[in-house]
């Protein structure tokens, strides 16, 4: 465990290798799981006051779906998360030609019209955080199957988890916590180094 102020980060961010393979996974992490994306009460403000923004983006069923259930429900067990469509894709997303799931939200940001680029829950994936009274937890928690080609592929690229994820640490924790994160593997991956010889 690595401590940072009052953020644990787990081992396994910095020594674990990913890349989100997503012409393999097919984005399945926007369809795959309990519930839709989890989202801040900052984040629910955000979708609020630029929904309008978001929705030329958004499928017929995705928008359906908002109207129904409302721009984002509660779960017991993850709190304020989006609308999903059928308990399967999250209602912001959809499928591009190839059949990759996209996110609406983000494509909005993309062509410039909001400043935010989706819930840092999904851009911060297969990173978890879970958050405490005293700590904030930092933890890697790939699905076992789906995130299988993402594994593969950062270890054929050799890129550790934390730096593939690095626009997001920085987003979430800025840049001085990303600094002293990566100063703790260098140091980790030296030592490592020098242990072989």
């Amino acid at each position: 465990m690595i401590a940072i102020e009052n953020v644990l980060v787990s081992d396994d961010v910095v020594e674990a290798k990913f890349v989100c393979d997503l012409h393999k996974c097919k984005g399945g992490c926007c369809e795959d799981g309990d519930a839709g994306a989890p989202l801040t009460k900052e984040e629910k403000k955000i979708i609020d006051q630029n929904y309008a923004a978001i929705e030329p983006y958004l499928t017929p069923e995705g928008k359906k779906e908002i109207s129904r259930q409302g721009k984002y429900t509660y779960d017991p067990e993850f709190g304020w998360v989006t609308p999903t469509i059928d308990n399967k894709i999250c209602a912001y997303g959809h499928r591009d030609e190839q059949g990759i799931i996209k996110c609406g939200i983000e494509q909005a940001y993309n062509d410039g019209k909001l400043d935010w680029k989706k819930p840092i829950s999904c851009h911060l994936y297969p990173i978890k955080i879970t958050e405490t009274k005293e700590y904030t937890m930092v933890n890697y928690e790939p699905r076992e199957v789906l995130c299988k080609c993402g594994c593969t592929l950062g270890k054929k690229l050799k890129v550790p988890v934390y730096q593939f994820l690095k626009e997001s640490l920085v987003r979430k924790f800025g840049p001085d916590f990303y600094e002293a994160l990566d100063q703790v593997a260098q140091d980790y991956f030296a030592a490592k180094e020098t242990s072989k010889k």
